[in-house]
């Protein structure tokens, strides 16, 4: 089992760089950058977790720049949006900036890609909530079309590319894999149509996950790549995970200064140990 770390980089805590260089020296795999590019104030959707709306929220760096950052800190360390809100995004520029990060950094995406909860933020995106989840399926189309061919094009009933040239092309082949995130039926739905990995949040059970990947398997994804995204950092969490076929666990990163970010990883580091 490999070990990673899920967190929101913002302009208050640790810098993208010290950050990765942290994580690979405490041989920590990967990690995972959470995406909103605003959060309204109108704060008409609740927020998932209950009470207010933590502000590192509505203060991340664009993922892409800070995992550009950490690339070039880090030899090994995958760099993966955790998650990336992919129908608030513009499929063409999307298609450019991880193929470019793949390439700066040598094939280390990681696409972590999610529809979304906040209808709000959506909305000023002009994105249609109740159609974000079929706009999805049909930007990792266009996406895998985009990447993987020198003169690409995509037609469906939300996006309409015609034939173009765009580059650069990802090194990872045949394309950076695609973790979707979200435990909905839609969502398992997408991942066993269009999905690489799947990224399940921390609360999900160590059955559920063992359910999911048997139905992946009988429609004809067997052993799907899985990473737990937020987990417990403790022991018998970690090992009911590893019981249940999960590749990979990463830790929730409280979004601190560099002293403290350094203690935490400590911590976390010890808990993985366990397990190396």
């Amino acid at each position: 089992m490999e070990f990673g770390i899920a967190t929101f980089v913002t302009d208050e805590g640790i810098r993208p760089g010290p950050l990765g260089r942290a994580l690979e020296e405490r041989g920590f795999d990967s990690v995972f950058l959470a995406e909103h590019s605003h959060i309204p104030t109108s704060r008409e959707t609740p927020y998932p977790g209950g009470g207010d709306m933590p502000r590192v929220y509505y203060r991340t760096l664009d993922p892409f720049v800070a995992l550009t950052a950490m690339a070039g800190t880090t030899t090994r360390l995958l760099l993966g949006t955790g998650i990336a809100l992919l129908p608030q995004r513009d499929v063409i520029h999307t298609a450019k900036q991880t193929a470019s990060l793949d390439l700066l950094s040598e094939g280390r995406l990681l696409f972590g890609v999610g529809a979304g909860w906040n209808r709000e933020e959506m909305r000023n995106h002009g994105v249609d909530p109740r159609t974000r989840g079929p706009l999805m399926t049909e930007q990792l189309r266009t996406l895998k079309e985009l990447w993987t061919r020198d003169e690409a094009e995509f037609h469906g009933d939300h996006l309409d590319v015609e034939r173009s040239f765009c580059w650069p092309k990802p090194v990872r082949s045949p394309h950076p894999p695609i973790y979707l995130g979200g435990e909905s039926e839609a969502a398992l739905n997408r991942l066993a149509e269009v999905g690489d990995g799947w990224l399940p949040r921390g609360h999900t059970s160590f059955e559920e996950i063992r359910r999911v990947r048997a139905d992946l398997a009988d429609r004809g994804k067997p052993d799907i790549p899985t990473t737990v995204f937020a987990a417990r950092p403790d022991p018998e969490t970690v090992a009911g995970y590893a019981d249940a076929g999960v590749e990979r666990v990463t830790f929730l990163l409280p979004t601190r200064p560099e002293s403290e970010t350094l203690e935490k990883l400590d911590e976390f580091s010890q808990v993985a140990e366990k397990f190396r």
